[in-house]
């Protein structure tokens, strides 16, 4: 009769298999006397583990003896999850301390029980109840939730600010040619506005009474000068010349001539882009006046808006990298020069000053352009993945690996974020493993745990 049940329950299990039923959560355990059945194999397993069965001895394909299989051995056909073991197993001494509710309600039990579906309570025991605000996990669950953990090392941050911004003209640059006393334009040169002048270009001629005055003034001056020998003799008349704005070029023309000129020529005080010409052959200028400004391209000031959040970033002398709109791949680099001292009310943006070179002449006033200003200091601080900080918007906290499936939440203050790191100012010390992944399913076990253990612990009873 022993044997006869043992092949019925030996069959059983090899119809299991053969349906799928291997699939499932179960765990099948046959346990049979040693009286009955003497230690007798019940059935034949494949040896290398297959779900292939005999009721009888039976050999492979390729000639090998099927493994006898006893009463006394558990045959498991999927192992069930460590969590999930009845509280009465006598595979373990645990004590359990109470009964939580099966589907996360702040409702515990001091005795087995059921919910109103039916369900069984889940068994909380002593060492999964710690005090010390940290949560247990089985091995099983570490690894079906997919925990990793890391430690906590030094790094350098290095983090990016991006925004946009305008170029401009740098305002050392910008010349205007103007008339320094009442004139007359004889003749004005083939220069535009947007042409191109060099230093020392003409410009224009002038006739201007009291620059005429002023040079005859010097010749006499001169011609005093080579009489009597005295070298500083007619320097105040020289200086008369500077002030009424003639060119050098035409001082020393007029040293050369000794002849006092009708007009004299005007050129361009720097090279540079024509930004405006007012000049008009044959017009009339009063003293102040501006016939030309001219502006020096070789150099241009990019102007960033910076978001008023990342203004605590910048610094003085940081690198940065300027793309035009118009040129894309074309890149221009420089340093933060000045930092403007006020914040925009309208955009809450504050501005920066970054010299661009512009040797090509590419770089146009008022042209759109992006910046990437970066802030990294480049000195090793403590650092974590990003994906290891719980950020509740109040709180920032990290999962701390004890080891042995126990985590501890820990609360952090942060610093700096750049290349997927954060910077840990507080609340962590170096070489401590963090958890970086699946942190939010161990937080939301946590806080469940420690609202049930609240509860408990008021006296809360079902």
């Amino acid at each position: 009769m022993a044997g006869a049940a043992a092949a019925a329950i030996a069959a059983a299990a090899a119809w299991l298999v053969v349906t799928g039923a291997q699939r499932s959560p179960v765990r099948v355990t046959m346990i049979a006397s040693a009286s009955a059945d003497g230690g007798q194999p019940i059935y034949y397993q494949d040896p290398d583990g297959k779900p292939f069965y005999s009721l009888t001895p039976k050999k492979t394909q390729d000639g090998r003896d099927y493994r006898a299989v006893p009463a006394s051995a558990d045959v498991s056909f999927d192992d069930a999850a460590e969590e999930t073991k009845p509280a009465t197993s006598t595979t373990t001494a645990r004590k359990i301390k109470y009964y939580r509710n099966p589907m996360g309600l702040p409702d515990t039990s001091p005795v087995p029980k059921k919910d109103s579906m039916g369900m069984d309570y889940i068994a909380v025991y002593e060492d999964e109840d710690s005090d010390e605000g940290s949560i247990k996990l089985s091995p099983g669950k570490i690894q079906r939730t997919g925990v990793k953990s890391e430690p906590v090392s030094r790094r350098p941050i290095n983090s990016t600010v991006r925004a946009p911004g305008t170029i401009q003209l740098d305002e050392r640059r910008v010349s205007v040619v103007a008339m320094r006393s009442e004139s007359f334009l004889l003749k004005v040169a083939d220069v535009t506005t947007g042409s191109h002048v060099v230093k020392g270009q003409p410009l224009m001629e002038v006739y201007s009474p009291s620059v005429t005055s002023a040079a005859a003034e010097y010749l006499a001056t001169i011609t005093s000068r080579t009489t009597s020998g005295d070298v500083q003799y007619g320097r105040g008349s020289r200086q008369r010349l500077v002030n009424l704005g003639v060119p050098e070029a035409a001082i020393s023309a007029l040293e050369k001539s000794r002849a006092v000129p009708t007009s004299i020529e005007w050129s361009a005080p720097r090279d540079g882009i024509v930004l405006e010409r007012n000049a008009i052959e044959g017009m009339r200028v009063q003293p102040g006046g501006v016939l030309f400004r001219i502006a020096d391209h070789s150099v241009m000031w990019a102007l960033i808006d910076i978001a008023e959040r990342d203004l605590g970033l910048i610094a003085k002398g940081q690198p940065v990298t300027v793309r035009a709109r118009s040129f894309p791949g074309r890149e221009f680099t420089g340093r933060v020069e000045v930092i403007y001292p006020e914040i925009k009310k309208e955009t809450r943006t504050a501005r920066v000053r970054i010299e661009l070179q512009n040797p090509d002449l590419i770089l146009l006033h008022d042209m759109y352009v992006d910046a990437e200003i970066d802030t990294g200091s480049g000195e090793p601080v403590l650092a974590v993945p990003e994906s290891a900080v719980l950020d509740s918007g109040a709180r920032q906290a990290v999962l701390i690996d004890k080891g042995e499936g126990r985590f501890e939440p820990r609360e952090v203050k942060l610093g700096h974020r750049g290349g997927g790191y954060v910077e840990i100012r507080e609340g962590v010390k170096e070489d401590e493993q963090v958890v970086i992944s699946a942190n939010f399913l161990i937080d939301a076990e946590s806080n469940l745990k420690a609202a049930l253990k609240g509860l408990s612990e008021a006296g809360g009873q079902p």
